[in-house]
């Protein structure tokens, strides 16, 4: 678990996946990105809650399919503790549709691993604001 700066102006990002190739990978892409800022860096659904509850993330990117808790079970504890972060279920499923996915509504989008970096960093700029409307308007 990586805990970056939790105060920012800008849209912050918690990236949660059990590869650190990954997470670096994502962290490196969002970090060239103007108005962005990845605040933490978590390998399990475990660790997700944890800086949740510390930085209040406006938007996670939450790999299904992880070791000590996956993102299906830790999606619904991060809902209970911060229901206005938006939580994109990150995946390497063949079909977004299955019904897991479906059956939690605790994502708020879905996206698989092979989708191209600009449309993930477009997904996320879409939920940051959603994230704002919703704080808008509750």
């Amino acid at each position: 678990m990586l805990m970056l700066s939790c105060e920012s102006s800008t849209l912050r990002v918690l990236v949660v996946d059990d590869h650190e190739l990954t997470r670096l990978t994502l962290q490196l892409a969002f970090s060239c990105q103007e108005n962005i800022q990845v605040v933490g860096l978590a390998s399990n659904g475990q660790e997700a809650i944890e800086i949740v509850k510390r930085c209040r993330p406006d938007v996670i990117i939450l790999d299904l399919q992880m070791p000590v808790m996956d993102g299906w079970s830790a999606s619904g504890y991060i809902k209970a503790i911060s229901p206005q972060t938006q939580i994109l279920a990150y995946s390497s499923v063949e079909d977004p549709n299955f019904p897991e996915t479906k059956a939690v509504p605790s994502f708020d989008e879905f996206c698989k691993k092979d989708v191209p970096t600009s449309e993930l960093i477009a997904v996320v700029r879409q939920l940051g604001q959603r994230r704002g409307e919703k704080s808008v308007v509750e």
